[in-house]
């Protein structure tokens, strides 16, 4: 809760947000950068046993890779729909999210059905397109609520530098674990998921602390608080 006159409100409100875009999208990054190039690991690991094939991850893989054309802008948004009920609007994120479904469906029907069509391919690669499709919308959704909210409490929003760097250490990081990825060969998918995840996270929490994120410098320091 934050008291006081409107400007000093919006001002509480407005460092509460921008420190939350950072933590979600500290997270959100590096998991974008995981599904895109390690998605096939991470899917075999979990489920790739008993009638569940090799090509099935492969499928699930490129499902989750869809996914992530939004998965950033989905969770952003979400921190700026509960901005609005802060703020007792209800109204707006209301309007906001009936604009995505209305978009969501309408490119669902053209990417998910009807583009493997166009494009020659199996229908059953529509549904990346209909997740994709999804995240097109979500971007939509949520560049109306952030513009929306900075017109009403200022600016919020992530620095590009900032960004920069986390997409910088994703991106060395799926390099790595895409390179461990193609020397493991053929083994368990749970060893191969330890043997290339655990090097992917490691990889990526160590550059960002070295490039100076404080959100990865406070997940070390509570690390190294649970060890005492």
């Amino acid at each position: 809760r934050a008291s006081g006159t409107t400007e000093e409100i919006a001002e509480h409100l407005k460092k509460r947000i921008n420190s939350g875009l950072k933590q979600i999208s500290f997270f959100i990054i590096p998991s974008i950068a995981g599904f895109l190039a390690l998605g096939d690991v991470i899917v075999a690991a979990l489920y790739q046993t008993g009638e569940f094939s090799r090509q099935n991850s492969i499928y699930v893989w490129a499902v989750l890779a869809g996914s992530t054309v939004g998965l950033l802008a989905t969770t952003l948004g979400r921190l700026y729909s509960s901005a609005f009920y802060s703020l007792k609007d209800t109204k707006k994120p209301l309007r906001f999210a009936m604009m995505r479904v209305f978009f969501t469906i309408t490119l669902g029907y053209i990417c998910g059905l009807r583009l493997p069509i166009w494009l020659g391919i199996s229908p059953d690669w529509g549904t990346t397109g209909l997740t994709a499709s999804a995240g097109v919308a979500g971007w939509l959704e949520f560049l109306l609520l952030r513009r929306s909210l900075n017109k009403r409490i200022g600016h919020t929003g992530l620095e590009i530098s900032f960004i920069g760097k986390l997409w910088t250490a994703a991106t060395i990081s799926a390099i790595v674990g895409f390179g461990i990825k193609n020397l493991a060969g053929h083994v368990h998918p749970i060893l191969t998921a330890i043997a290339v995840l655990t090097p992917f996270g490691i990889v990526y929490f160590s550059i960002t602390a070295l490039m100076g994120v404080d959100e990865s410098k406070r997940f070390f320091n509570k690390l190294k608080r649970s060890k005492k």
